[in-house]
């Protein structure tokens, strides 16, 4: 049987231990040796914020759509065991170069500020090795590559086009990101062929982890990334291979 060692990329940090998209939520994914981490991006009231969902109800103590708030306000709410929702910097600044970063674009226009960020984060030690800017909305991935064509980038899609992968090698895209309740054997030999790598999401059942290593997928999504650990012979570098 065909198996290969999986890229553990933590799931909004390591949102099986912690509240997602927190704060200690990444720190939690660092001290378990996490080497790349995935967090979601809005650009709200002008400032780049780590938040999953278009709503407040779900993870926060607050009401209403994210994107109808002002920053202050959003600050003030709880994000789950005392947390705020933190800013994309406050996110790089807990990592500190210890672990490489998927930057999913969720919300509109975000492309050009978080590329803006990631300029700056350059200055700071953040080469291109430790970036990754995936997003479900292709129109913004490939604004990316317009506007910094070295950020690396990741199509995202739940569902299996007719043309496998080459959806994402026509974006340009550095790897491609699908769901778990439709990868299989022919989209990864496609996407390998394009010289694609590929990440599976969200990966936590020690079954799925397995078969996802039979599969030859490079890495998964998870809320747990010592499971994934746990049957790994290597250990991988921080950032994305």
């Amino acid at each position: 049987m065909h198996t290969k060692e999986l890229l553990c990329i933590g799931h909004r940090g390591a949102m099986g231990h912690a509240p997602e998209n927190t704060l200690s939520s990444i720190r939690k994914a660092l001290a378990l040796g996490t080497p790349c981490m995935e967090m979601d991006v809005y650009s709200v009231d002008g400032h780049l914020v780590v938040f999953h969902d278009s709503r407040l109800e779900r993870t926060t103590n607050g009401t209403g759509y994210l994107l109808d708030q002002k920053f202050d306000d959003l600050r003030k709410l709880d994000a789950g065991n005392g947390e705020k929702i933190p800013t994309l910097k406050e996110a790089f600044e807990a990592i500190n170069l210890n672990a490489g970063v998927n930057i999913e674009l969720k919300g509109p226009d975000t492309a050009n500020p978080v590329v803006n960020f990631i300029a700056n984060m350059r200055e700071s030690g953040w080469n291109d090795d430790l970036v990754l800017i995936s997003s479900f909305n292709h129109r913004e991935l490939s604004l990316v590559n317009k506007l910094d064509p070295r950020i690396k980038i990741g199509a995202m899609m739940v569902g299996l086009p007719l043309d496998d992968a080459k959806f994402a090698e026509s974006l340009g895209a550095y790897s491609v990101h699908l769901s778990i309740e439709f990868i299989d054997r022919r989209f990864v030999k496609d996407a390998h062929d394009r010289d694609l790598r590929v990440f599976v999401f969200t990966v936590d059942h020690p079954e799925d982890i397995d078969k996802m290593r039979e599969l030859g997928v490079d890495g998964v999504f998870t809320n747990y990334p010592e499971r994934v650990f746990k049957n790994n012979t290597v250990t991988y570098a921080v950032g994305w291979p």
